[in-house]
């Protein structure tokens, strides 16, 4: 048996009285011990949130087995919960269009060791960016989306039939300039990460860089969010923002803007590959 360093245990309920005791009772029961622990009591929604990082080295069971044994605490405690053995890698598929900055920033994160993950491949819409993907070391697919029709629902079912060949744990979409069909987002609930380049939920859809020069405010930036099948407005995971003076021209803000979307993005990702984002509704508790 395999043994991990760690499990991360997260967890959403109910809440009520003993919850905590509940579960470091069944941890210590089994011979383990909580490493890291995060938690949070949303009074008025009356929901418990919880993220536990739980040492294996004196478990003697593998993931599987911490998962058979917590089944009846999860079912006790009618909680919606997962466990993953933190050296995990995530297989991550990257989608991208013509612009590098996000893609380029995540490859890198993944070449320096700087950010765990395994990426599978990237798809495009375009060949721009084939030549830096496969200095990486990674597949690189090209489907090529026209503007409408039969074409654009064939593009995006080849892009779907690559996509499932990869058996991804998540989706990023590193500034793939597609909307992705309904059918397509509802495949991968809480799964695909998109960056968009403004604060939303101002400035949704295309060029909100644009949005915001013509309307004068005085600050923009990036949100990191899951995608759903209502454009532009999944669950948020992380945002950040950059200041807009009288002089800049959109030229200026959209390469400003490119800083905060990469920096978003990768915090973003790295949230939820370690498994800090728990979705309830429209919402996110991140322990960052």
């Amino acid at each position: 048996m395999t043994q991990a360093n760690s499990f991360r245990l997260t967890g959403t309920c109910p809440d009520r009285v003993g919850i905590v005791a509940r579960i470091a009772g069944f941890i210590a029961g089994l011979g383990g011990s909580i490493v890291s622990a995060n938690q949070y009591e949303d009074t008025e929604t009356e929901m418990f949130y919880m993220r536990y990082v739980v040492s294996a080295a004196g478990l003697g069971v593998d993931a599987e087995g911490f998962r058979e044994a917590f089944e009846p605490v999860g079912r006790e405690l009618e909680m919606d919960w997962s466990v993953r053995e933190s050296g995990q890698l995530q297989r991550v598929v990257l989608m991208a269009s013509r612009q590098d900055h996000c893609l380029a920033d995540l490859l890198h994160l993944h070449r320096s060791g700087d950010l765990a993950f395994d990426p599978v491949c990237v798809i495009s819409n375009h060949e721009d960016l084939r030549d830096l993907v496969e200095w990486h070391g990674v597949p690189y697919h090209c489907v090529p989306v026209p503007p409408a029709g039969e074409g654009k629902q064939a593009a995006f079912e080849a892009t779907s039939t690559l996509i499932r060949e990869a058996r991804p744990d998540t989706i990023v979409l590193a500034r793939y300039m597609q909307i992705l069909p309904p059918w397509l987002c509802a495949e991968y609930p809480n799964r695909i990460i998109n960056i968009h380049h403004s604060f939303l939920p101002s400035f949704a859809g295309a060029r909100p860089y644009h949005q915001a020069f013509r309307r004068g405010v005085k600050l923009t930036g990036a949100t990191c969010h899951y995608v759903t099948e209502e454009l532009d407005a999944g669950p948020i995971i992380d945002q950040d923002v950059i200041r807009i003076r009288h002089h800049d021209s959109i030229e200026e803000l959209v390469r400003r803007g490119k800083d905060v979307e990469k920096r978003v993005l990768a915090r973003g990702l790295r949230y939820h590959l370690e498994d800090r984002v728990l979705v309830q509704g429209n919402k996110t508790v991140v322990f960052s």
